[in-house]
């Protein structure tokens, strides 16, 4: 590793995953590209996970990083690792997760050959207790390569993770950061903030990782105690875009329409505690207020057909806002996933 340039650094944020965490690591250190580090942020987790890490140290040498701290949460340990962070780019995995062998490999040959900023695979997303998949996405974008800054509103079809990616690294060592980081839709805002320097991005047609759904994970439990964290975030994510690109703000509105006004909202439907008329009104009067033209050309029949399908299933839900029906959309699509078995991602 010393005598050659690191091409990728993936980080690994760990925090109570010692059932999963050699699964995670096993997949990494076995990747077909040799030339990468793992930086693994233990994040004051409290059960086995540093000792873990310490013998997958001691096995494989300086291709494991360790960063040992105190608990601050997931968005703090991604700043850590890209502070350490000596990779061309950089990636994430989350440590519940697993990555195919070839996973790193695929996304830099795909980077370098399309002389991009961003690399984006599929992903499977896999029911953690039985093994059964739940759903393949991301590997029939419409477009091979774009141009962020030329067209934005094509981001609005990608997955809100940042774990099948890899970055430029510069990207991430210069992209901004928010005061008060929300304890959902993190992700989400943490990709906007990497988003609004950026410029080419491609994507591979693989399924190259293997995303665990766990049904005590936090995404899946979101109730109103959320709620003001995630606008006041959304606020400032807002004014960093005012601040640093107002030629992506039309894009950032439509992103806080399909993320508070759609997924944000989805879940806060299943709290039977939530007086969810009008946790509804108050949600739709916010992305009014602060974000006014979510409305625009990124969600109109004439954008999806130009883009070849891109943003349909957005529109179909603006659809549903336009005519005053969204609780009933909200039924039907519960009654789908609940019922049906269809789970179709905003």
């Amino acid at each position: 590793m010393s005598d050659k340039a690191i091409k990728i650094s993936i980080i690994v944020p760990c925090y109570k995953v010692e059932k999963y965490l050699p699964r995670c690591l096993d997949s990494l250190v076995n990747q077909t590209l040799p030339d990468i580090e793992i930086i693994c942020i233990n994040d004051g987790s409290p059960d086995n996970c540093i000792n873990i890490l310490k013998d997958y140290q001691e096995k494989y040498g300086e291709k494991i990083v360790i960063i040992d701290k105190q608990n601050e949460g997931v968005w703090r340990g991604r700043k850590d690792g890209i502070k350490k962070a000596q990779g061309e780019f950089i990636g994430f995995v989350d440590s519940d997760d697993y990555v195919a062998l070839d996973f790193a490999e695929k996304l830099y040959t795909a980077v370098k050959k399309n002389d991009a900023d961003i690399a984006v695979c599929g992903f499977d997303r896999i029911d953690l207790d039985t093994g059964n998949l739940y759903s393949r996405e991301m590997t029939k974008f419409p477009v091979k390569t774009f141009n962020i800054q030329e067209n934005p509103g094509l981001l609005l079809e990608v997955n809100a993770a940042p774990w099948n990616k890899i970055y430029k690294a510069e990207l991430l060592k210069n992209m901004g950061d928010l005061e008060n980081t929300p304890r959902v839709f993190d992700d989400m805002m943490f990709l906007q903030l990497i988003y609004i320097n950026a410029n080419r991005i491609t994507f591979i047609d693989d399924s190259l990782v293997y995303y665990m759904v766990r049904k005590d994970s936090i995404i899946n439990t979101i109730n109103q105690r959320y709620i003001d964290g995630v606008y006041e975030a959304m606020k400032e994510l807002k004014a960093i875009y005012e601040n640093n690109n107002s030629n992506m703000l039309n894009y950032i509105d439509s992103c806080a329409f399909l993320h508070l006004g759609i997924s944000f909202i989805y879940r806060l439907y299943a709290d039977k505690d939530l007086d969810f008329s009008n946790a509804l009104n108050n949600n739709t009067n916010f992305i009014n207020t602060y974000f006014p033209n979510w409305n625009n050309e990124y969600i109109t029949l004439g954008y999806i057909l130009k883009n070849k399908g891109a943003n349909k299933k957005l529109y179909i839900g603006k659809k549903f806002y336009d005519f005053h029906i969204f609780k009933l959309f909200l039924k039907a699509y519960t009654f789908m996933i609940n019922r049906l078995g269809i789970d179709i991602k905003w």
